[in-house]
């Protein structure tokens, strides 16, 4: 079984969401607190509906209690998935049990995290905004320019780092089917060539 850990989730539709992944593929989520929406959040209930009751969730205070309580969420057995990541998550090798970590939607994980442990941290490559919108994202950066950094997304919906005018993240739902799917094809998910 592998283990999805959200550090501090801040959107209850992405959570649930990635909920009804975790039931399908049989993967365990660990929501890591302070969440940003309780767990009877009507959002998180519509997402992922049918599949709550099915879901093997475990709630966390804080990543300390995260720890304290999962001692295999160590060294190579975790994944930290950060734009900060130098290697891509398709050139990591997954095993049964393992931990992929996903941050805040708005801000990632923290930063100490990521700094202490370079050696885990991996990314999904993507394009630029130049790169995906061309003359089309000059508008979209004016029109977004004096808004809450926390409001600044993309036309898909990803924040958006203005300092570095990139995609910051991906919907977190969709960075964590992703990764998931890639670790599940590695650890021979039934009907999943290897």
């Amino acid at each position: 079984m592998l283990n999805i850990v959200l550090f501090q989730p801040e959107i209850p539709s992405n959570t649930g969401n990635i909920g009804r992944t975790c039931v399908i593929t049989g993967a365990r989520l660990h929501l890591i607190g302070p969440l940003g929406f309780s767990l009877d959040d009507r959002a998180l209930r519509r997402a992922g509906l049918a599949y709550w009751g099915s879901l093997d969730e475990v709630t966390y205070a804080s990543w300390e209690d995260f720890l304290a309580r999962n001692p295999t969420a160590r060294g190579d057995r975790v994944h930290l998935l950060t734009k900060r990541g130098a290697r891509t998550y398709a050139r990591s090798t997954y095993r049964d049990g393992d931990y992929l970590v996903f941050g805040r939607e708005s801000s990632g994980l923290p930063l100490e995290l990521l700094d202490a442990h370079p050696e885990l941290c991996e990314r999904i490559p993507m394009r630029s905004d130049d790169d995906a919108l061309g003359e089309t994202a000059a508008p979209w950066r004016a029109e977004y320019a004096g808004l809450h950094p926390e409001a600044r997304r993309d036309i898909a919906g990803n924040y958006v780092d203005e300092r570095v005018g990139r995609i910051t993240s991906l919907n977190l739902s969709n960075a964590v089917a992703i990764v998931l799917y890639e670790a599940l094809r590695q650890t021979g998910f039934p009907d999943m060539e290897a």
